[in-house]
């Protein structure tokens, strides 16, 4: 198993914005120093917490601090962009990576930016915009016919070329055909998952979900590959999940109780969730009252809390329960202590994979 990082990221409402990008690409530089694999970077335009509007902006400074550790947007929200723009400003930060991307994709969920730009219940649908979008953006990046592009998403023109003295469409990216491109997956047997598993993209489950909705993700994945004919790989499957490790699990139960995590799931998380209708995906049994999702409740059901030796058993009970999976992504927050966060994610590489059994 890789190890990985999700990204949002997650920072109270007032909060200095340049400190928090600073805060953010620090972690990015300490888990490449870990020898961590990737680190996918979330895109918002109305969420304070989760406060980075241009994810390319951010892996284009990262990629200069950092030596191997992959970087990628978690995700391109297509409904917020152009798909021309888009398919240059990611072809061209392809090349500045020079192997070092992974382009994430997705429709958008937050209900601001959905309003900013027009699409969610009653408009356009997102879903249809992120799927035609990113077929146009890999168009583009493989010689498109000259001609005006139109439907009810966006409107742009192919030039006719002129290779004489180098004008029309030229940028394409420097991973060919294409970088590796990964979707996330929210709710059981995700529709978006099974377009991923069609396409052969690669398959990201989000931190805030139990292990019965990981099993629909894969099943709703596997389902889309072998419909088009493809063979799933379970070691492309990022799953996330909130881990902290110490020396001991009270250790660790403590630092999550009075921390961050704590911080950040009452004030935000769940507020969030209750408020679009969405607690019962951090649910184990649907009949679950909205007032038994404690953070006590996920620390024993979802997340990853505990001692290097307890970590390392939730964490194959995780894998086992699921069938497998590739690379588990540790979600960032504002880690206060940073010396906690920075030795829980030492310990969970260097005394929790080794024990897993795979």
């Amino acid at each position: 198993m890789e190890l990985g990082c999700f990204m949002m990221p997650l920072h109270p409402p007032g909060s200095d914005f340049s400190e928090t990008l600073e805060h953010d690409l620090s972690q990015v530089v300490h888990l490449d120093d870990l020898g961590y694999r990737e680190v996918w970077v979330g895109e918002h335009f109305t969420a304070a917490w989760e406060n980075i509007p241009a994810p390319d902006l951010f892996i284009a400074q990262a990629l200069g601090r950092t030596r191997q550790i992959k970087l990628g947007t978690g995700v391109s929200c297509m409904p917020n962009h152009n798909p021309f723009v888009l398919a240059h400003r990611i072809a061209q930060l392809d090349h500045m990576a020079k192997g070092r991307f992974q382009w994430g994709v997705g429709s958008g969920g937050f209900p601001g930016d959905l309003a900013v730009f027009g699409y969610g219940e009653g408009q356009k649908d997102s879903r249809a915009m992120m799927q035609r979008a990113v077929s146009d953006v890999l168009d583009l990046w493989n010689d498109p016919e000259p001609g005006r592009y139109v439907n009810e998403f966006y409107d742009y023109t192919v030039p006719s070329p002129e290779p004489q003295i180098g004008l029309g469409v030229h940028v394409k990216p420097y991973q060919r055909p294409h970088p590796p491109i990964g979707i996330s997956g929210v709710t059981p047997r995700s529709g978006s998952l099974s377009a991923a598993g069609a396409r052969g993209w690669l398959p990201l489950s989000i931190n805030l979900v139990p292990n019965w909705v990981l099993k629909t993700h894969w099943e709703a994945y596997s389902e889309g590959a072998r419909k088009a004919g493809k063979s799933p790989d379970r070691s492309n499957w990022r799953i996330a999940r909130e881990v902290f490790i110490a020396d001991t699990t009270a250790a660790a139960r403590k630092e999550t109780l009075e921390g961050v995590m704590r911080r950040d799931w009452e004030e935000y998380f769940w507020p969030l969730l209750k408020r679009d209708d969405m607690l019962k995906l951090t649910k184990i049994d649907p009949a679950m009252s909205d007032e038994d999702c404690t953070v006590e409740y996920m620390m024993e059901n979802v997340w990853v809390v505990g001692s290097p030796d307890d970590a390392a058993a939730k964490l194959t009970r995780l894998y086992e329960e699921v069938g497998g999976f590739g690379v588990l992504l540790i979600m960032a927050h504002e880690w206060a202590p940073r010396d906690a966060w920075e030795r829980s994610a030492r310990l969970l590489k260097e005394q929790v994979v080794p024990q897993l059994p795979v």
